[in-house]
């Protein structure tokens, strides 16, 4: 037992001396690299982004590494493009496989009035909740399709809501590609100021009773 703590013990500091010895390629250069692998590698790329993160894998991976291996001018409409067919084939797939299997709970008066909200206003609920990067991505796409939030109001309401904080992420990874300034980061923070902010007035909003 003894030996093999040594062992593990002498192969991390291996690995951290042959890290800090080794140069390692920058930013800069894995985007030279994407460039150089042809015009079919963008497509391929956000193709797996909106196929991956439809599990719940963290959507920001796929964000940042399109920072890092895309111009902005690429970046941010393929992770939007992304982004919203991922949220849609969620949406559809929990829709079809959970929605009639949880109508006994959306039943119930307290889930019942939140679950009103969603129906008649949800596009301000989803909006907010995306502007807040504390929110994950997949689990909120899950959570909306077992409410009754309509289709037309989930996905306008992601892709643009999701937009703000993807173009803060994109300009953040792309300045630090380039070696740039961070002010994308106190964007992204502004942003999420503004999705509580609207989470609050969604709560505080009166919705009007279905006739």
């Amino acid at each position: 037992m003894r030996g093999r703590v040594i062992g593990w013990v002498v192969a991390i500091v291996v690995v951290v001396v042959l890290a800090a010895l080794v140069p390692t390629p920058g930013l800069a250069q894995f985007r030279t690299w994407a460039g150089e692998l042809g015009p079919w590698f963008a497509p391929a790329f956000f193709a797996a982004y909106a196929t991956v993160t439809v599990a719940p894998i963290p959507r920001s991976t796929f964000t940042y590494s399109a920072a890092v291996l895309f111009p902005p001018s690429v970046a941010i409409p393929g992770s939007l493009v992304a982004t919203g067919i991922a949220a849609a084939v969620a949406f559809e797939v929990v829709r079809r496989l959970g929605h009639e299997r949880t109508a006994a709970l959306r039943a119930d008066p307290r889930i019942e009035r939140v679950d009103a909200r969603l129906r008649r206003r949800g596009w301000l609920s989803v909006g907010s909740m995306r502007l807040v990067p504390a929110v994950p991505f997949s689990v909120l796409n899950y959570a909306a399709a077992l409410t009754s939030i309509r289709r037309r109001h989930f996905l306008p309401a992601t892709v643009i809501g999701s937009a703000p904080g993807t173009v803060a992420a994109i300009l953040l990874g792309n300045a630090l590609a380039e070696g740039t300034g961070t002010a994308a980061l106190w964007a992204t923070v502004g942003f999420a100021a503004v999705g509580v902010a609207g989470m609050v007035l969604d709560v505080k909003m009166p919705v009007r009773r279905a006739r």
